[in-house]
């Protein structure tokens, strides 16, 4: 099979990190898009500080900027919110973009392909209150999403006009021809923060259940039942993040899930011999991603749904 390479200024198309683009480039050649993209995950979460993070965040101009600086991918990424937005919501969008930026410090970050402004507004509000920490969590992970479709772009770009490139996207690749995104991960994950020490919460394991049981869904008053069934396990690495705890699938199935942390073993001295936390996928959003992450401290902890 043939492989592909790219250079750092290739890849500063994709993120205006200038370290992460320097790791991918050295990473490569690639022997698909699959084979890139979960490369560059590896290095935005585990080798990409704050500081890069933050750089590539301030390559993005804010949503809805119509400055000629913009560059055509983000012209095209965010099409659909200009096609859908007024002069009041366009106005409403910029004076949020302001006080998000002036509150955390960096633009607000979506990856905005096929979303109209109306659910940006909504999602800017939303994530407005959250904790400052929580919010560069969600805002790193956006901007993943992103280098994966520009990523997909390059990759399109490359096909005819570099003899090095395939000469078709691969047929396992998560992203196709089209330029539309399907998973490049399992529909749930999770990470760990441990809040008390300001860091990662390596080496803690995870279970993942699916109810299975005979009534339509998980009683509080039988928490402990044998209705739950393991979807799969891992530990945490070194950045807290877990490893797969389910298949890459395009659409999960409906119903409700418990996410399992083994908090006593990590921290013998806390509060909490374990943490359990139930969701419910419902049937219209079995092509959605679940990001189940744990807050934790010793005699504390708190979760959200992130993207």
């Amino acid at each position: 099979m043939a492989s592909f390479s790219w250079t750092e200024e290739d890849v500063l198309r994709c993120c205006g990190s200038k370290r992460f683009a320097k790791e991918l480039a050295s990473a490569s050649p690639f022997s698909d898009l699959h084979h890139a993209i979960q490369s560059a995950r590896g290095i935005w979460f585990n080798k990409i500080d704050v500081a890069g993070w933050l750089e590539a965040f301030a390559a993005h101009p804010p949503i809805g900027s119509i400055s000629p600086s913009v560059s055509q991918w983000s012209k095209e990424e965010q099409s659909a919110a200009i096609a859908t937005a007024t002069d009041t919501t366009l106005q409403e969008l910029v004076d949020w973009n302001i006080r998000y930026q002036e509150k955390f410090g960096f633009v607000f970050l979506i990856c905005a392909s096929g979303r109209g402004t109306p659910e940006i507004l909504a999602e800017l509000k939303k994530r407005y209150v959250n904790r400052p920490i929580v919010e560069l969590e969600i805002a790193a992970q956006e901007e993943m999403k992103i280098i994966e479709l520009r990523l997909a772009r390059l990759v399109k770009s490359d096909v005819g006009s570099n003899s090095s490139a395939p000469s078709s996207l691969p047929v396992n690749s998560s992203i196709t021809a089209g330029g539309g995104s399907s998973r490049t991960r399992p529909p749930i994950t999770t990470h760990v923060l441990d809040i008390a020490r300001g860091s990662p919460a390596s080496g803690m394991d995870v279970h993942l259940e699916m109810w299975k049981g005979t009534s339509q869904q998980p009683l509080f008053s039988n928490r402990e039942s044998t209705g739950w069934v393991l979807v799969g396990s891992s530990t945490t690495n070194t950045d807290g993040r877990s490893g797969q705890l389910m298949g890459i699938v395009d659409h999960i199935t409906p119903g409700f899930y418990r996410i399992s942390f083994d908090t006593g073993k990590y921290a013998p001295s806390g509060f909490f011999p374990y943490v359990s936390i139930v969701f419910q996928v419902r049937k219209n959003q079995t092509g959605d991603h679940f990001h189940v992450p744990l807050l934790h401290a010793p005699f504390s902890f708190s979760t959200y749904r992130g993207s």
